[in-house]
């Protein structure tokens, strides 16, 4: 069915790529009880926001999917994204929260430090880059206008090299062949890259040529690792990683501190947009001289070891073991003494330390997509530390969490900060008070 459509909301329409006050013929691709789905035909009127995407794929594949809407439209569109979170989720006294403008870039593009590029035949050459929207067929990316410079240049020289080399790629179909997934990682401050080779076996051919070649061609390439992620799934990482060459881990530094990030630790993708990021999460915080802290989904430990400076312990937890190794070697590497972290869900861990005595001043909480669990939202009210604050990265399971957080605490501002331009994520840091 095809019709002509006004889109008048100030957020995106469920016509995929039209903006707000367009008109468009779009033609509906699915219907669902309380909303459609359509796809532009054709552009009547444009909206004074739309410009040319720098990525021709822009439309084609996830990342880019801004990229058509000028910058300052953007990040209106991203506090507004909140807004329209906390319309959706009513915690009590929404309408008075005090949702601040969208920080953004000066520049925002080439920021992310850390792809994850899909690897298949396509026509009988190697390819990587993205799958489309909603499917396993491929998009090759000769260029990425979000990537770091470095990481794309890494990335199509190590795909002629496959190539060259005739490495066996893998078949999602057919399920054989062995190279499946390329994934890099530079570090800003230092220059230093980590490439991993996700591979369906343990065997990886020409393996010793490959090495030879990356390390003439990319000294900056200090770490080469294998993960192994046998057959078909949905996950890009397997359980086993291995070093093929140099060291395990690349170095990072952040606010005067040094961070080793292994393969598969967090580390923000937005480097000069972190800073920010951790900085806003300090001043919310407002941490006392001799307060304890706990580090909620600390990954590296980044956030925890900045204030360790500050606090009297800081205590972190994160679910992924090489992550939590990397925070502990940090804190060491720091010449830290007070901050310590372990292995463990958030929600499992705090009723723990709680239950043995421990009582935090304060909590910051960096959750995953899908928010903080019910258990440790009890744990947090359970112990009502003075001082919490929460990093959000979506507006969704945020208003979600404010529903129950605010029985014992008020909003005092929420904070949004672009960490990713370009695309529809959004992220912000919460400042609570206790209530008394």
């Amino acid at each position: 069915m095809v019709k002509e459509s006004v889109t008048t909301s100030t957020s995106l329409p469920f016509i995929k790529g039209a903006l707000p006050e367009e008109v468009v013929v779009a033609e509906v691709t699915a219907v669902h009880p309380r909303y459609l789905e359509a796809k532009i035909r054709k552009i009547r009127k444009f909206s004074p926001d739309r410009v040319d995407p720098r990525d021709e794929y822009a439309g084609e594949v996830g990342g880019f999917e801004l990229e058509h809407l000028d910058y300052p439209a953007q990040l209106a569109f991203k506090q507004d994204l909140i807004r329209q979170s906390l319309e959706k989720y009513r915690p009590a006294g929404y309408k008075h929260y005090d949702v601040r403008p969208t920080i953004g870039m000066d520049d925002p593009y080439e920021y992310r430090n850390k792809a994850q590029f899909q690897v298949r035949m396509i026509d009988g050459h190697v390819a990587a880059g993205l799958y489309k929207e909603n499917s396993h067929d491929l998009v090759d990316l000769p260029t990425c206008s979000v990537q770091m410079p470095a990481t794309m240049t890494v990335m199509r020289q190590l795909v002629a090299w496959l190539e060259e080399l005739q490495v066996p790629i893998y078949d999602e179909e057919k399920n054989s062949g062995i190279l499946k997934t390329i994934v890099i990682r530079e570090a800003a401050a230092t220059g230093e890259m980590q490439l991993v080779l996700i591979t369906n076996t343990p065997k990886l051919p020409k393996k010793h040529q490959l090495l030879v070649k990356i390390a003439e061609k990319f000294p900056m390439i200090v770490s080469v690792m294998q993960n192994v992620n046998v057959g078909k799934t949905s996950l890009i990482w397997g359980d086993q990683t291995t070093m093929l060459a140099g060291k395990p881990t690349i170095t990072e530094e952040l606010d005067g501190l040094a961070f080793d990030l292994s393969a598969r630790a967090f580390f923000q993708l937005n480097p000069s947009q972190t800073k920010k990021l951790y900085q806003l999460a300090r001043e919310a915080l407002d941490l006392a001289p001799n307060e304890t802290l706990v580090d909620a989904y600390s990954g590296v430990g980044t956030i925890g070891l900045s204030l360790a400076d500050i606090a009297k312990e800081v205590r972190g937890m994160d679910t992924i073991p090489a992550a939590v190794m990397d925070a502990n070697d940090n804190a060491k590497r720091n010449q830290i003494t007070n901050a310590h972290y372990e292995v463990g869900e958030a929600e499992t861990l705090l009723p723990q330390w709680l239950a043995s005595g421990f009582a935090p001043d304060a909590i910051i909480v960096d959750p995953p997509r899908t928010g903080l669990d019910n258990v440790l939202i009890d744990s947090i009210l359970q112990s009502a530390p003075e001082k919490l604050v929460y990093i959000s990265c979506n507006p969704s399971t945020l208003a979600q969490d404010l529903r129950e957080l605010i029985r014992g605490y008020q909003v005092d501002y929420i904070q949004s900060i672009d960490m990713f331009p370009q695309t529809a994520r959004c992220e912000a840091v919460v400042r609570f008070t206790k209530r008394h």
